[in-house]
């Protein structure tokens, strides 16, 4: 009945026109040459446009002052809402149903958005950034209702340079935007909002307010792109930049910036009130997750306020996801363990039994500044859905995975339990602790090949069972384990065909110094890889991947408004380098 219905829905949007099945991603996912191609994770089956074509209606202008929900409820599809710049328009806004002849053409759509010219908000592609602050009409929640909602099944709807607060008087919001219902209320596929776009929106509370969530995503076929949610905090409860767990999907959630405390993006949390529901086709690339160091209790830059810190990405009830050419940047201990990526299936609140994360592809990343690396659970018997299963990680950078700097002493990089099918491939790993953790049921189909990292006291070690074979043998189930290199570690405590310089410096990289750990062509291990490549990351792939980025996205400021009625703003600062030999 699940498959049944998901796939009438996805047959259903095909039909509206509104998808673009571009199944391809820019990096083929071809296996190792050891692994099973049954093994590798699908990937997401539909992929959403989101090309911006201005609808042909009326322009409904709105001045501060003005019923910015009477403008709503009157606008027909085709039609622009035009706010004027820096207005305030305060209320718990809602996006109502309209009818719709399903072609999905730009007359189908409702666009809600900045008066200024195109010119004088960044391109589309580009993402907005608080300097554009003044330019942008604010929606300003009064409570601690979200600034803006959705109707039961409202539908074709782009927010276009908004900002989305709350009033700073308020000491709690449930949400800022909330894209469907994540409760009871919303329990048949019918109801669900969709055809939902936040572009170039910046969505943020303040540093004193506790916000649980920037984003409800409880839609289908919805997208975030190009847009800054900040100031995202509690203490004592949860909180998401974005968070979904009773919509289907697909989602697009392509080069935002995301600050939370808890977790900058999960799916799950929740149990969807929609019978045997799994968010699933969803694309998540160039984005940038941070933590500020100012939430850090003895940081030197700390703020004061102590804020609950969980991960940078946790998934606990997905389907088919593909996460690539994103930058995850600083996350320590405090309410977990300090992983940066925390993946297990779970059935949170009992309600939920088909509850499951699959088809997992994180390809082409930078995960830095880190309690630890990745943590994997196959189930959480406390929660028990069904097993993970798939997931590939492959081609990432994992920099300053350091438990020392951040209260010590973890700086694992991967910790896995009773997940089967997991391929690591071709990682370059910069960490202090064990490089595999394991415990609890045995990981079957597990693939761990070609990647570049240091050994450190006890490399591959698993409860109750000594450092590489011993562990390899009892809790990996026909493994492969090959041409790696384990920098320190004993050549006969491991499978044949993997290396063991006396230390990372024998592998050499262009400059560790300066933090360039592309191999230098003096390395012994360029071309090494079973494919042919360098081992560990190819950062000809990862730099594609997380070009814009390092050549801006990382920025907290754009270089200058495009004419002068827009005026000026400071220049940019580069901030991160790949290198090249």
């Amino acid at each position: 009945m699940k498959l049944l219905g998901l796939l009438c829905w996805a047959v259903l949007a095909a039909g509206r026109g509104v998808i673009s099945t571009n199944s391809i991603p820019e990096t083929p996912l071809v296996g190792t040459e050891s692994a099973q191609i049954s093994a590798l994770p699908e990937l997401p089956r539909i992929f959403l446009d989101t090309t911006y074509i201005q609808p042909p209606g009326r322009v409904l202008n709105v001045s501060e002052g003005e019923n910015l929900q009477t403008a709503i409820n009157e606008a027909k599809p085709g039609d622009v809402i035009a706010l004027q710049p820096g207005a305030k328009f305060i209320g718990n806004f809602t996006l109502t149903v309209k009818p719709s002849n399903g072609s999905n053409s730009p007359q189908d759509w409702i666009v809600i958005r900045s008066a200024v010219p195109d010119s004088c908000l960044p391109a589309p592609g580009t993402r907005i950034t608080p300097e554009f602050e003044r330019l942008l009409p604010k929606i300003i929640s009064p409570d601690g209702g979200a600034a803006i909602g959705t109707d039961e099944g409202a539908h074709h709807y782009r927010l276009i340079g908004l900002e989305i607060g709350i009033v700073p008087e308020q000491d709690y919001n449930v949400g800022l935007v909330r894209l469907g219902n994540g409760s009871s209320l919303q329990n048949l596929l019918d109801v669900v909002p969709h055809d939902l776009i936040i572009d170039r929106c910046y969505i943020h509370g303040n540093n004193l307010v506790g916000v649980a969530r920037g984003v409800a995503l409880n839609s289908a076929r919805t997208s975030i792109i190009d847009s800054y949610i900040s100031e995202i905090h509690g203490l004592g409860f949860d909180t998401q930049a974005i968070c979904g767990w009773n919509g289907p999907g697909p989602f697009k959630i392509v080069n935002n910036y995301l600050e939370a405390s808890g977790e900058n993006l999960m799916f799950g949390g929740s149990d969807p009130s929609i019978p045997n529901l799994v968010p699933a086709d969803i694309e998540v690339r160039g984005n940038y997750f941070h933590k500020p160091m100012r939430w850090k209790v003895g940081s030197p830059e700390y703020e004061g306020s102590h804020w609950t810190v969980k991960n940078l990405l946790e998934l606990k009830l997905v389907e088919r996801i593909l996460i690539e050419g994103n930058i995850l940047d600083n996350n320590w201990a405090d309410a977990q363990t300090g992983f940066a990526l925390v993946f297990k299936s779970v059935n949170q609140d009992g309600t939920a039994p088909w509850s499951v994360t699959s088809d997992v592809t994180f390809i082409n990343n930078i995960v830095r500044n880190s309690y630890a690396g990745i943590n994997l659970l196959g189930r959480d018997e406390s929660q028990p859905g069904q097993l993970m299963k798939r997931l590939l990680i492959r081609n990432n950078l994992f920099e300053a995975i350091d438990g020392t700097r951040f209260g010590g002493p973890p700086g694992i990089f991967l910790q896995i339990s009773n997940v089967p099918d997991v391929i690591v491939d071709h990682n370059t790993v910069l960490h202090t602790g064990h490089v595999i953790s394991t415990y609890g049921e045995r990981s079957p189909g597990f693939v761990y090949t070609n990647n570049l990292s240091a050994h450190n006291e006890y490399g591959v070690k698993g409860d109750g069972h000594g450092t590489g074979n011993d562990t390899l043998q009892a809790y990996f189930p026909d493994v492969v384990f090959s041409n790696n290199v384990l920098a320190g570690g004993a050549s006969n405590a491991y499978p044949d065909h993997n290396y063991f310089p006396p230390s990372l410096n024998d592998v050499k990289f262009i400059s560790e110094t300066d933090q360039i750990y592309r191999l230098a062509t003096i390395s012994p291990y360029v071309n090494a890889g079973e494919d042919g490549k360098d081992l560990g990351c190819d950062f000809d792939t990862l730099g594609r991947s997380v070009s814009k980025l390092l050549n801006g996205g990382l920025r907290t400021r754009n270089s200058i408004f495009p004419n002068t009625f827009c005026g000026r703003i400071p220049s940019p600062q580069t901030t991160a380098r790949l290198g090249s030999r």
